[in-house]
């Protein structure tokens, strides 16, 4: 079946944030999931490791993490994984960490350096789409 003959499944990490900044933070459809940015945020949107660049990351990744596993996915199955930050050198500093979440293979991505995320204190966001090669 093609995948846009299939319903989206929709999923929100922190309902009541994402409905109050209107978007939610993954759809599945199909075998495909697009997961929106993860940002350093606790369960009532508030910034957390304020100018701490790897620990937003890691905190980023727990997210993600979160959303994966609710899909039944693992990091294996990210196919494209585009970062954001206000400070490129950095992130490139702590970027390492990534062969801890990519044990077998690195996804597709870009790296893009940014004026400002969505509130002031992020300093990075990291957003994903999954290709899960059986239905879930």
């Amino acid at each position: 079946m093609e995948p846009s003959n299939q319903k989206p499944k929709y999923f929100n990490l922190r309902p009541e944030i994402e409905k109050a900044y209107g978007y939610s933070h993954a759809v599945k459809i199909g075998n495909d999931i697009k997961i929106s940015g993860a940002v350093s945020m606790d369960d009532e949107g508030n910034p957390i490791a304020v100018g701490d660049m790897e620990q937003q990351m890691k905190n980023c990744y727990s997210d993600l993490e979160k959303i994966l596993n609710h899909f039944n996915c693992t990091f294996d199955d990210v196919v494209k994984e585009d970062v954001f930050t206000t400070n490129m050198p950095k992130f490139l500093e702590v970027s390492g960490y990534r062969t801890e979440i990519y044990k077998n293979h690195f996804p597709t991505g870009t790296w893009l350096c940014v004026k400002e995320l969505a509130l002031p204190e992020f300093l990075v966001e990291i957003e994903m789409e999954v290709h899960k090669n059986k239905q879930s």
